[in-house]
């Protein structure tokens, strides 16, 4: 049975799948090999760089013009940087993955031979030479996971290669391909004196950096369509629109969406059953309260300082990005985190959603509220009540909450999708909009009014629009109403709140908290001060 592959490198007898090779310019490549270039192939975490790299392995073999040999040194980054115990782990995989794809015996005597001559500094370049003048075809050398070296370790596996560039292609491989999450330039490696030396430094023989995109929305639809063609099993009217607008095409999030709904969820497995856009919704819901692996290394990722210069102005929505160095902005692409082209902007929704929800994880599991508290008989939320609550809320512990959260100036906004976010769960669902330039962030509030028919019955459909109030109130709040009515119109609803957090210094907080009811339009907002 074929499924939708979550994990790993894809299997096309066991999994759905697009034939690798089809998601690089394999022209190109095959270009840069007959030049003998040195270049690198980047990709964000899980998006099938390994898969297109064996492909490549396999394709080059088959042919028969170069000898083609993929590695994995990332077992080597738990030495750090230990570079002869690293180099070791390096050369061991490298002489196993030999004989196991290229059936060469010799491998594990030459690196053992070349570490005992020459030590970790020294001994990948000489086995790589030894290789080269003992095959009788070009060498082709595919290391994957090469960012994840740590230190000294990856400088010496960048200078070793750099050491034996002019002697190829009869004394060292005539191409090697390094691939990792990073282009080599944004390595930032720390030596063992605390020196920092750029990875375009340690190896500057680099041609080119290929990047392996995102799937595109008729390659979603073709994954897809393999599920149907395999088991009968249709999708409804809309679901591949939807697959494609909350992942915009992210490998991982397009076959974890498909194995959810279609493998995991049991009313998907009814293979009689179309797979709706509501269960399409449901799986990406369960990825996100599942942490999925993914995603976990993902929220991992916001920890660090030149990824918060980048997302916490998207968060605010904010124009104090407008002055990041390039390097940090291009960083956090190659994170996939971001999109690629412009304007600058979280990569796709399902993202969007869970980065605001894994910066509040444990303020929500800290935050005492039900929905229950907040319900009129008619099922609705009492959204009045519920403000004020907030209100109080976040005059008696902003100071506190804020303080704790990573994301300071986005603390408002984080603490009050935080505060949502636990009366909603597991009954209604938060969408949001923001980005750079905004200058506010946009929630829908999207709450069932049936139980029995969930998200596919009556719906309480509440617009909350947030705004940092810097300078002076009339103009936020001008700006404000204008931008809330606005999403109001497309949205399709009436129900409007506009809450405004005011970050002045010395404002007392009877000046800061109020509540008032503003027309706009054809709209009546409420507003908050907050």
């Amino acid at each position: 049975m074929r499924f939708f592959n979550t994990a790993g490198p894809v299997d096309a007898i066991r999994h759905y799948t697009l034939p690798p090779l089809s998601r690089i310019d394999l022209e190109d490549v095959l270009m840069l090999i007959e030049q003998q270039k040195y270049f690198v192939l980047h990709a964000p975490r899980q998006t099938g760089k390994t898969s297109v790299l064996l492909a490549l392995m396999e394709r080059l073999n088959r042919e028969g013009r170069y000898c083609c040999l993929y590695v994995n040194v990332e077992s080597a980054q738990a030495y750090r940087g230990h570079v002869d115990a690293a180099m070791r782990t390096i050369l061991a995989t490298l002489a196993d993955h030999g004989d196991r794809f290229l059936g060469e015996p010799r491998l594990p005597g030459w690196a053992k031979a070349a570490f005992e001559a020459a030590g970790g500094g020294g001994a990948l370049e000489l086995l790589l030479r030894q290789w080269a003048q003992q095959s009788d075809k070009p060498i082709v050398l595919l290391l994957d996971e090469v960012d994840a070296l740590v230190g000294d370790t990856l400088i010496s596996l960048l200078r070793q290669i750099r050491a034996g560039y002019a002697q190829r292609p009869h004394a060292f491989p005539q191409t090697i391909i390094l691939c990792g999450v990073r282009d080599v330039r944004d390595y930032r490696i720390h030596t063992e004196s605390q020196a920092i030396i750029t990875g375009g430094s340690a190896f500057n023989i680099k041609a080119e950096s290929l990047r392996l995109g995102s799937f595109s929305a008729a390659e979603v639809t073709l994954l897809y369509q393999q599920h149907t063609e395999a088991t009968g099993q249709k999708f409804a009217e809309g679901v591949l629109a939807q697959v494609w607008d909350l992942t915009q095409g992210q490998p991982w999030l397009v076959n974890a969406l498909g194995y959810e709904a279609c493998f995991k969820m049991k009313a998907g497995r009814d293979r009689t059953q179309p797979i709706t856009v509501e269960q399409i919704v449901q799986a990406k819901e369960n990825l996100i309260l599942r942490r999925e692996t993914h995603l976990d290394q993902l929220a991992d990722k916001l920890r660090e300082e030149r990824v918060q210069r980048v997302i916490e102005p998207l968060l605010t929505g904010q124009d104090s990005a407008l002055d990041l160095p390039l390097d940090d902005i291009d960083y956090v692409r190659d994170l996939g985190l971001v999109a690629l082209d412009k304007p600058l902007r979280i990569a796709n929704p399902i993202y969007r959603e869970v980065i605001p929800r894994q910066l509040t994880a444990s303020t929500e599991e800290m935050t005492v509220q039900e929905s229950a508290w907040y319900l009129q008989p008619d099922y609705r939320l009492d959204m009045h009540k519920l403000l004020t609550a907030f209100q109080q809320f976040f005059r008696e512990h902003a100071e506190h909450w804020v303080e704790r959260f990573q994301y300071k100036e986005a603390g408002p906004q984080l603490l009050l999708q935080a505060f949502l976010q636990r009366i909603v769960n597991g009954g209604g669902r938060i969408d949001r909009e923001y980005g750079l330039g905004r200058r506010r962030t946009d929630l829908l509030l999207q709450w069932p009014l049936d139980e029995t028919q969930g998200f596919l019955g009556p719906m309480q459909r509440v617009v909350l629009e947030l705004k940092l109030l810097h300078k002076s109130l009339d103009a936020t709040l001008q700006q404000g109403l204008e931008q809330t009515a606005a999403y109001l119109d497309q949205v399709g609803t009436t129900d409007g709140h506009l809450l405004i957090f005011d970050r002045r210094p010395g404002v007392s907080w009877e000046e800061k908290i109020f509540q008032r009811r503003e027309s706009y339009s054809s709209h009546s907002i409420q507003v908050w001060g907050m």
